[in-house]
């Protein structure tokens, strides 16, 4: 199999890269169980001091790198800019405070003294999508390389460029060989690193099905496994929120990365006093942006990553108007090349349609009215899914029912939902388990290895 470039803006194949073979995914491992056993030894000032040299390199080279990302899965220039810089900063977040994060746990006890001590585990494997390329690898190597685990990384198939670039990265920065590295393969040959005694752990973020395949053979080796699967975000407007500002930030938490992140606003819940005016308005900020050429600095929305994910897409949207749904603005296929969807508002969903249950992965909005806080709540929780949610009051009483009460691995209150290096990230439900980021992610891949010294 080859790995392809297909641009999503014309829809023309720009590179391809051949598949890594037995002996080549079999002397990649190897290097990295080598290098594993030298890198754990080395100091947080030694691990600090190259994860600021690959932060240098990825700040100095913003536009090269981001144009690599812009031209395989179809982002703005201007988001993947911003994506890149992100990358730099968590690099250098990890590197500030993976010591102090990661220091002796002392513990109370009749001993003469005893503590918890935080060890690395070794070779991750880290399989990764195409929506946010760079940082979603990032996310998982600043704190596995911080511990002195080492990586290795399965990114998705029409990404190889990014994930090339990612490991010369690393090794421009001066890591040895081994201790990040990119593996060209395909998904069904995935199960097998899985299962190779070299590897430690495993974090996958993907879809749930992906979920359901890496969690299983995970669960067959017994290794550790992080999985941050698919969202259906509630983006909940009650009565005393700040109108604009929440109109202003659901148009931006749908349609962020042309609607194709975990973590965008999916279904927008409103209460029913204030419903058809944040309807209109959402319509008309939704309506207004314009969708066009990645590269082009006026562009809102981008094409989607592929031909494929536009035809599940509209299959979605479809299904839904065929079935009474209605259309505020959106739902027509623009001719032309490229991958390209409107972004679109659709009212009046109920239970049997796919667009209640499943998520939506690109700039397509549900919007519902509800009755009160209460029912708020549970239309908010009406999903399989758990990972994030946005909930807009003033109201201190609602503000802390929200968070007690959502269902999800994060509450944003007045706030988009996002990602940074200081707060825990991940789902519940069939969002997947565990956390990436913060000091709960960084611990994901150790060894909590409990010391008794009578």
């Amino acid at each position: 199999m080859s790995f392809t470039t297909t641009n999503p803006a014309t829809g023309e194949i720009e590179k391809t890269f051949d598949s890594h073979t037995p002996e080549e995914v079999e002397a990649r491992l190897a290097q990295a169980a080598e290098t594993f056993a030298q890198f754990r030894r080395t100091t947080f000032a030694e691990r600090a001091r190259l994860m600021i040299t690959a932060a240098d390199l990825l700040e100095a080279e913003v536009p090269d790198v981001a144009r690599v990302v812009t031209t395989e899965m179809g982002k703005t220039f201007a988001s993947a800019k911003g994506e890149v810089s992100k990358c730099a900063l968590a690099l250098r977040w990890f590197a500030e405070h993976a010591e102090s994060l990661l220091a002796d746990q002392e513990i109370e006890s009749s001993a003469t003294k005893s503590l918890v001590r935080y060890q690395p585990l070794g070779p991750v494997l880290a399989i990764m999508p195409w929506n946010f390329p760079m940082w979603q690898v990032i996310r998982f190597a600043a704190p596995a390389l911080m511990v002195g685990n080492v990586g290795l990384l399965k990114h998705a198939s029409n990404v190889p460029q990014t994930a090339l670039v990612l490991e010369d990265v690393f090794r421009r920065a001066g890591y040895p060989d081994g201790a990040f590295t990119t593996l060209l393969i395909e998904s069904k040959d995935v199960a097998a690193v899985i299962a190779d005694d070299r590897i430690a752990a495993v974090t996958l973020t993907g879809s749930e099905r992906a979920g359901q395949s890496v969690g299983a053979a995970a669960g067959d080796a017994l290794k550790k496994c992080v999985l941050e699967l698919g969202g259906s975000d509630p983006f909940v407007v009650m009565p005393s929120a700040d109108l604009d500002q929440a109109v202003s930030t659901a148009v931006t938490a749908r349609t962020q990365n042309a609607g194709q992140s975990c973590i965008a606003a999916k279904r927008f819940i409103i209460d029913r006093s204030i419903y058809e005016e944040f309807y209109e308005r959402f319509c008309a900020g939704m309506a207004a942006l314009v969708v066009g050429d990645p590269m082009d600095p006026a562009t809102n929305v981008g094409p989607l990553n592929s031909a494929a994910q536009r035809h599940e897409v509209v299959a979605q949207v479809d299904d839904a108007i065929d079935k009474g749904a209605a259309v505020g603005c959106g739902a027509e296929v623009p001719n032309g090349p490229g991958f390209y969807y409107p972004p679109t508002v659709l009212s009046g969903v109920s239970k049997e349609m796919r667009v209640f249950s499943e998520e939506v992965f690109g700039p397509v909005a549900v919007v519902e009215s509800a009755t009160g806080l209460d029912e708020a709540i549970a239309l908010a929780n009406a999903t399989v899914y758990g990972l994030g949610a946005s909930v807009w009051t003033t109201e201190d009483s609602e503000r802390q029912r929200f968070i007690d009460e959502i269902d999800a691995g994060q509450v944003f209150v007045n706030a988009m939902v996002a990602s940074t290096p200081e707060m825990p990230f991940g789902g519940i439900k069939r969002s997947g388990y565990g956390r990436e980021l913060s000091e709960l992610g960084i611990k994901e891949f150790c060894n909590a290895k409990g010391v008794w010294i009578a």
